[in-house]
């Protein structure tokens, strides 16, 4: 009975748990149902919203395939801007390099211009003309007499190198064919020929010294030394500085007495110049003091024989006679007078006229000339100068008459001697100054004198007043 029991509470709970699961299969189907309803709806909903979105979609697709096209691009751009700029980077550093050779190149191509410039102006004469500076004096002789003697002594010297063997030598001792004889013979000829070739360059250069060109000719010398020892190096061979120095002295003597020489062609001119000018005052005191003499004897014998017919005369021819005597008394005191001055004039050999002119056509404005004559008529020395040797002539702004004449004239030229118009010649007497500081000078150092202030000029400014006309 009670298996029994079991047995169908076993089926009891058997049936109700069939039941259970096939209630919750059902539901299970139905879920499954509606799960796949809902399923089938939302693949519906996607497809709608794919074909709806599907340009998007593609436009999407598309912009990422370009961009990855795009960076992969960039990547390859890059990479090549990458390697033109290593290439580039090598260029530049290339032609850096080339362009400091050539600047190098450059810089010694202009060196060596320079260098030929430098040589080409020294040799050429013509071209140094406008650029010769002043010349120093090497030496100081007085005469010319003494730069000759010099001269000859340094010409003396120079022999005496040749005959010694030291004006040209060679360092080493040559052979010929295995033959010390034969090598020595043949130097002794290669140092004569140089020694000939650079003497010829030097005597021509010394032949043609002058006062503007003696640093060329130098130059020309010392080029020559530099050239053949140049050429002479590769056998071993040079001519001596010893001997160069002699020829260049030889040179700076020929230049030197050459200027002494005409200076002192100078001095003896204005000495003869000065000669002259005393010999004509000299002739012109002695006329003077002749007519002065004549006259003298003429009133004198004037007045004798009127007093001789004054004695015999009576009345008013008397007293016409009392009063020529009287005249002729007065002529022949004022005759003595002019003798006994031109007697003590031609004794006192320093007196004469100091002379301030100007030429403003030929010199320009605030230029004068301070001279000095011995001329009785000083004039006549004024009127000298303004011969042919100027356009025009003269104009006289004072004449100053002074016993001690050429103490005030060197007074004049001492305080004027920064302004002189040539400062080599100072035997030229003309100077840039005011006829203001002049007077001034005159009167600090003479006394009182009448200037006059203004230059007539009248040929000069006749022709400037015709040129104007015609222009």
């Amino acid at each position: 009975m009670i298996p029994v029991l079991i047995l169908s509470l076993l089926c009891l709970v058997l049936a109700a748990s069939s039941y259970w699961f096939w209630k919750k299969s059902q539901q299970s189907v139905a879920e499954c149902d509606a799960a796949r309803q809902e399923g089938e709806k939302n693949r519906q909903q996607i497809s709608a919203l794919e074909d709806r979105f599907r340009s998007v979609v593609d436009a999407d697709a598309e912009a990422k395939r370009l961009v990855s096209e795009a960076n992969a691009e960039r990547s390859r751009i890059i990479q090549d801007l990458t390697d033109t700029r290593g290439r580039l980077t090598q260029t530049i550093s290339d032609l850096a390099d080339q362009h400091e050779r050539q600047l190098e190149e450059q810089r010694a191509l202009q060196k060596q211009i320079g260098n030929l410039q430098t040589e080409f102006a020294a040799l050429d004469e013509e071209a140094n003309l406008q650029s010769f500076g002043f010349y120093k004096p090497k030496f100081d002789f007085v005469t010319s007499v003494e730069y000759q003697q010099k001269l000859e002594y340094t010409r003396t010297a120079q022999k005496n190198l040749i005959i010694a063997g030291t004006a040209a030598t060679c360092s080493i001792e040559w052979q010929v064919n295995g033959s010390v004889a034969e090598g020595r013979k043949q130097t002794a000829q290669y140092l004569k020929l140089i020694l000939r070739a650079f003497n010829g360059e030097c005597d021509a250069a010394i032949a043609r010294v002058k006062f503007n060109n003696v640093g060329v000719m130098e130059t020309r010398i010392r080029k020559s030394y530099e050239a053949i020892n140049k050429i002479s190096k590769p056998q071993h061979s040079s001519l001596a500085a010893t001997y160069l120095d002699l020829r260049l002295r030889e040179l700076y003597l020929i230049h030197e007495v050459q200027e002494k020489i005409q200076q002192e062609k100078e001095i003896q001119r204005q000495i003869r110049e000065q000669m002259r000018e005393e010999e004509i005052a000299q002739r012109e005191l002695e006329k003077a003091r002749t007519d002065a003499e004549k006259e003298e004897k003429r009133y004198a014998d004037a007045l004798r024989k009127a007093q001789q017919d004054v004695q015999k005369a009576t009345g008013e021819a008397q007293q016409k006679l009392l009063a020529q005597i009287e005249a002729l008394e007065l002529q022949l005191t004022q005759a003595q007078q002019i003798k006994q001055r031109a007697i003590s004039q031609a004794q006192l050999t320093r007196s004469g006229h100091v002379y301030v002119i100007s030429n403003i056509g030929s010199f320009g404005e605030d230029v004068y000339k301070i001279g000095m004559t011995r001329r009785l008529d000083p004039l006549d020395r004024v009127k000298e100068l303004g011969d042919a040797s100027v356009p025009f002539q003269f104009d006289v702004h004072a004449i100053i008459y002074c016993d001690d004449a050429p103490k005030l004239e060197n007074t004049l030229h001492r305080l004027f001697h920064q302004r002189r118009l040539n400062r080599i010649n100072e035997r030229k007497e003309f100077f840039r100054v005011t006829l203001t500081e002049i007077a001034e000078a005159v009167r600090a150092n003479h006394g009182e004198i009448e200037f006059l202030h203004e230059a007539e000029a009248q040929e000069y400014r006749k022709t400037m007043a015709l040129l104007a006309e015609i222009a």
